[in-house]
């Protein structure tokens, strides 16, 4: 049998900057491709440019960075179909795994040791018709959601969601996530206080620490 290759956007070391582990470090494994053009995407770099690597020298590589936690990200991670394979060796090494996906790839796949980020799409970016809703069902408390959020329409679309599907009870944590540069984070905590909602804010904080524009970080 052939051995399974990925192509690979970037492997890197860094800090979390987002989820419940923001300001661990962190080796992420960017992989190649996305199916979805977010507006406000800030990884655009990621759709197209990589290097198709063997699944050992992938491990290899990561593991060479020393840190516990270890993310998959993209672009769309889960669009490369031994991405799920690459998941469960990085559990099988010992590593907390994240994996960051969009709303849109069936979650299902993934080893249950993987602590899954589903990034529901809201209407601002232009994508929220793609969100596979069928995942919810599959979300358990070792996983979180976030919600990216662009104005008031978004927030009032998250507020519903939430309430709807009661990710709260389902999930970890349930952050909402400003555009950086675009949503004012002081409204958005305004609107979630008086509306008592069951959620947490996220700001990216490698964008305040290296900039929103810095890649590898």
């Amino acid at each position: 049998m052939p051995c399974p290759t990925l192509v690979v956007h970037e492997i890197y070391k860094s800090i979390q900057g987002e989820s419940s582990f923001a300001g661990y470090p962190c080796t992420f494994i960017r992989l190649t491709g996305c199916n979805l053009r977010c507006q406000w995407c800030d990884t655009t770099h990621a759709f197209h440019e990589g290097t198709r690597m063997e699944m050992e020298q992938i491990l290899k590589e990561a593991v060479a960075y020393q840190t516990n936690l270890v993310e998959v990200t993209g672009g769309e991670p889960l669009l490369q179909a031994a991405c799920a394979s690459l998941l469960t060796q990085l559990c099988d090494l010992g590593k907390q795994v994240l994996l960051e996906t969009s709303g849109e790839r069936d979650i299902s796949v993934v080893d249950i040791r993987v602590h899954r980020i589903v990034d529901f799409k809201a209407p601002a970016s232009g994508e929220s018709h793609r969100n596979r809703w069928d995942n919810i069902d599959h979300l358990n408390r070792n996983d979180e959601v976030k919600l990216v959020i662009q104005d008031r329409n978004d927030y009032e679309w998250a507020k519903s969601i939430i309430r709807e599907h009661a990710l709260n009870e389902r999930v970890k944590d349930v952050w909402l996530s400003p555009v950086h540069g675009v949503m004012p984070a002081d409204a958005l905590v305004t609107w979630m206080l008086k509306d008592e909602l069951k959620a947490r804010v996220q700001l990216q904080i490698h964008k305040y620490i290296w900039g929103p524009n810095v890649r590898g970080v």
